[in-house]
């Protein structure tokens, strides 16, 4: 198939915009000058008041006033964590579990600034975790099932004890420019908080199952309560805030070629569809024309501090291997010749016993991990249940041009930030979840024939708490039925999606939905469970399946406008702000539409 380039920005457009950007300019401006105003003379009413009433305050405020013969200025120094208290008190007003906000203010040892309080805060989810871990020693595993569910957890927690201690360093640092990255931040807590649902989730339903969910729901509210402040501090834009999409990374906004611009040239040279200069550093070869005859063996030579990008060429083959791009294999590029050339496939399924979590034969966990034509499939079958083809944990994770095959949950899209452009995704039940933000442009998203006793569910996102920055977005699609259900697609009933969890949050717009979609649009999971807490969404769709008339009445189905669309595109969704700063961007990175 063909995919449309980037259409430009009209000279109105970009007048418009630049209008609204300096009417912004203009209020800020005023706003932050009269918020100076205010605290300068906040501040000199607060000291001309301390001057008149003196030593007499000091009587007043309480404990510390032993200390006072000792400092003669003690009025001053007792005032500070007054007012320490109440600023973070006020970030605190914002979280969901106030009182486990204010149990740490005392740690945070009369800290007045926002993000010194916010990294108490996420080092008080560090500390909860270890001692949760600490914990599951006590725990009896009496079937192979647990003892297996709990061998994924123990890598689950090592995952979100990692990515607790970058955001703790993060927050400790800053960018070149002197801000503290929000993007990046909300998308390593966004993680842990899945990590935590996911070892959960492995487990099968029992006491133990529900100790573990009390045991780690601690871990959790502390990491919703630093997505809350994180939100919030974002939200004022206070100097050293910023949104940049992760430390050392550029953003997610696309060139006139359709790539990502923080990609560098090389990247995207390399990436183009008709470039013969590619030099890959291995390549791999069923045939033992290359220097490896596995996928996986190419991996585990790979240097260990490689620095820059990794790139592995597959020859066209399909590779019945397991593979995995470990945590520390970042900056890896796969590319093969062509996504029904270039397989890795497996067959591993529930019903034979295996953990969803273990199905997928492909498994990117490395940073900056990049796919180019290159196809994964899972060949269990629909009376398998679940199967994965690929499970995607990798932040700032790519996939152009390539093809997911499967049946129920063909694709793991398990955390952080990605991107896919131009791909095929196949299945019945569930088969786009987890709980990433990722988007999908101009993808082709077929929907195939299942068990007679089945309906067809295109996503099944997982967000478990509002905070999270997660989501499904399909933008610019196409949902069509493949020729295997196209002559009964009347027999079987398929829905956009299901909410997996609570706070499910998945968005289809722009795109085209053919005539195999029930007009309820979305069916529940069971009963009435997150139907009021879910964020589902369409806008700006077309096709018969689009008619939105008799669309589902729930509170958390919205039919959106261009403003709340726009929320879910490439540059604000996945934190891509600096394409704002960008003249003449192609309009491909937000809405479609002129």
């Amino acid at each position: 198939m063909a995919f449309q380039d980037f259409d430009q920005i009209s000279e109105r457009r970009k007048a418009e915009k630049a209008r609204k950007v300096k009417k912004r300019i203009i209020i800020a401006v005023v706003v932050i000058l009269l918020l100076v105003l205010i605290a300068v003379g906040a501040y000199f009413i607060v000291n001309r008041l301390n001057n008149k009433k003196g030593n007499a305050k000091q009587g007043k405020v309480g404990k510390p006033a032993p200390k006072a013969p000792k400092q003669k200025n003690a009025p001053s120094k007792n005032k500070a964590p007054s007012n320490s208290k109440k600023i973070l008190k006020e970030m605190c007003s914002v979280t969901d579990y106030k009182e486990k906000c204010e149990g740490i203010i005392e740690k945070a040892n009369g800290e007045t600034k926002p993000m010194a309080f916010i990294k108490t805060a996420i080092s008080a989810t560090s500390d909860e975790a270890k001692s949760v871990y600490s914990k599951t020693a006590e725990l009896t595993f009496n079937s192979p099932e647990e003892k297996g569910a709990f061998e994924d957890c123990k890598g689950l927690f090592e995952d979100a004890m990692e990515e607790l201690g970058d955001a703790i360093s993060q927050v400790g640092s800053s960018t070149e420019s002197g801000k503290v990255r929000i993007g990046v931040l909300n998308s390593w807590l966004s993680a842990v908080i899945s990590y935590q649902q996911t070892c959960i989730d492995g487990f099968p339903d029992g006491k133990l199952k529900s100790d573990l969910e009390k045991m780690l729901q601690t871990s959790k509210e502390f990491t919703s309560n630093s997505l809350a402040m994180l939100s919030l501090l974002n939200q004022l834009q206070l100097p050293g805030i910023g949104a940049a999409a992760g430390s050392n990374r550029r953003l997610l906004s696309q060139d006139k070629g359709g790539f990502p611009t923080w990609m560098s040239h090389e990247d995207r040279r390399m990436l183009k569809k008709n470039d013969k200069k590619l030099t890959p550093n291995v390549t791999v070869a069923k045939d033992g024309s290359g220097n490896y005859k596995t996928i996986s063996e190419a991996l585990e030579k790979m240097p260990q501090k490689y620095e820059g990008r990794y790139v592995i060429y597959v020859k066209e083959g399909v590779y019945d291997e397991t593979v995995t791009v470990t945590k520390k294999m970042p900056n890896v590029t796969m590319y093969g010749d062509g996504s029904q050339k270039s397989i890795i496939t497996g067959n591993k399924n529930f019903a034979d016993g295996v953990r969803t979590f273990q199905t997928a034969p492909f498994a990117a966990l490395g940073e900056g991990f990049m796919a180019k034509s290159m196809g994964f499939r899972n060949t269990a079958g629909p009376e398998k249940r679940q199967a994965v083809a690929a499970r995607v944990q990798a932040d700032r994770a790519i996939f152009l041009n390539c093809r997911f095959e499967g049946y129920q949950e063909t694709l793991y899209a398990q955390t952080h930030r990605q991107f896919y452009k131009s791909c095929v995704i196949s299945g019945t039940v569930d088969f786009i979840f987890g709980d990433a933000a990722t988007i999908f442009q101009n993808c082709l998203i077929y929907v195939r024939k299942p068990l007679e006793n089945q309906q067809n569910t295109v996503t099944a996102q997982g967000r478990t708490d509002k905070r999270e920055t997660t989501g499904i977005v399909l933008q610019n699609c196409q949902i069509m039925p493949d020729k295997d259900l196209e002559p009964v697609k009347s027999q079987f009933k398929t829905y956009l999606g299901r909410p997996w969890k609570e706070f499910s949050r998945t968005i289809v717009m722009e795109s085209t939905i053919e005539d195999l979609i029930h007009p309820d649009g979305w069916t529940p999971w069971e009963g009435d469970f997150a139907l009021k807490t879910l964020y589902y969404a369409e806008y700006n769709n077309k096709g018969p399946g689009a008619k939105t008339d008799n669309r589902v009445k729930w509170d958390g189905y919205k039919k959106i406008n261009k403003e709340e669309a726009m929320q879910y595109t490439v540059g604000p969704f996945l934190k891509g702000h600096a394409w704002l700063k960008v003249e003449g961007v192609p309009v491909r990175f937000s809405l479609f539409e002129n």
